[in-house]
């Protein structure tokens, strides 16, 4: 964007914005009143607040936050229009925007007109675009008119229809881009039937219709070989098989081409194989028992033993002092008397 085209904008948003402000002023204040002790001999001696200088003067101080320099410097710059619209326009020009930012200072055009003269944007004031896009400038002193068209159209005049798009209603100041069904590239109508070019992932069949193409069923798989493959409609997916699996065809533990490691076939189902239940023992040290766990089984030491130098010991007994053995000897070992 141009420095000019980009000054006029902004220049046309500040007045929008400030015109915008002084519109919720007018509500804001609309139940106020001078707020002394005697209003109603105020607005008989002075004047109605409704039409008041001290009314104004409240909308306007509302106008701009204070780090708003742009906003500030126009209000600054033309307080006195605010004083002439309040006392003198009001009545004749209701619209503020219209008056102030279009009339009296010239920044902004009038919705559908674009740059310096707020020519009208291609398509008409009333339908910028043909109603499918942006008009470059629209409601400023700046920009070029040209179209910047919405999704499903393109062209000068955002009447054609993009790609994966068919115009479903058209002549030249109308146009209805409507989606295509999701197998076809381009299509002259809503269905699969109606495809002039399919998709990737979509091939013709016999009846000349985009049907889903099935990746899965492509020799070899196109995914790896601890996965399987999921189609879907235009394409494919590869899950993670089971871990219970190697190799599988689908999800779960009953889909499996071979268990892993540590797991039998039990009906079908890749099942956990208890290697400790074995008639050859698995823990073949001495005072060791064996653990089974998921696919695999630990061997640990039995009870009162510990490990020491990868065998198995007996674990030692705390030794007795003195005092343990005279309580024993007065008391017996189990503490009877």
């Amino acid at each position: 964007m141009s420095d000019a085209k980009r000054d006029f904008k902004n220049a046309c948003n500040t007045c929008q914005k400030i015109t915008d402000n002084f519109n919720k002023g007018i509500d804001r204040t609309a139940k106020q009143n001078f707020g002394g002790g005697n209003t109603a001999w105020e607005e008989r001696k002075l004047s109605k607040y409704e039409t008041s200088e001290i009314r104004l003067m409240e909308i306007v101080e509302g106008l701009c936050e204070s780090s708003s320099f742009e906003c500030n410097h126009m209000v600054e710059e033309h307080e006195e229009h605010f004083e002439t619209w309040w006392f003198k326009r009001k009545t004749k020009h209701p619209d503020l925007h219209k008056w102030f930012c279009i009339e009296t200072l010239k920044v902004c055009c009038p919705k559908g007109t674009f740059g310096p003269d707020c020519n009208a944007c291609i398509g008409g004031s009333e339908r910028p675009c043909h109603g499918n896009g942006m008009c470059d400038g629209d409601g400023t002193r700046g920009g070029n008119g040209k179209c910047t068209c919405d999704h499903g159209y393109e062209g000068e005049f955002c009447l054609d229809c993009i790609d994966g798009y068919f115009s479903e209603v058209r002549n030249d100041t109308f146009s209805l881009c409507t989606g295509c069904h999701s197998s076809c590239k381009t299509c002259a109508g809503a269905t699969n039937q109606d495809c002039d070019e399919c998709k990737e992932g979509w091939e013709e069949d016999d009846q000349e219709t985009c049907v889903d193409v099935n990746e899965c069923s492509k020799d070899p798989s196109p995914c790896e070989e601890d996965q399987y493959c999921l189609n879907t409609e235009g394409s494919y997916s590869c899950k993670a098989c089971d871990k219970v699996c190697s190799g599988c065809t689908g999800a779960g533990p009953d889909k499996c081409q071979a268990c892993a490691s540590g797991y039998q076939d039990v009906e079908g189902t890749c099942t956990d194989m208890d290697e400790c239940s074995q008639s050859e023992p698995v823990c073949t040290k001495e005072n060791q028992e064996c653990v089974n766990t998921k696919g695999s089984y630990v061997c640990i030491c039995s009870s009162g033993y510990e490990e020491q130098d990868g065998e198995c010991v007996q674990t030692p007994q705390p030794e007795k002092t003195e005092e343990s053995e005279v309580s024993e000897m007065t008391t017996g070992p189990h503490g009877e008397l």
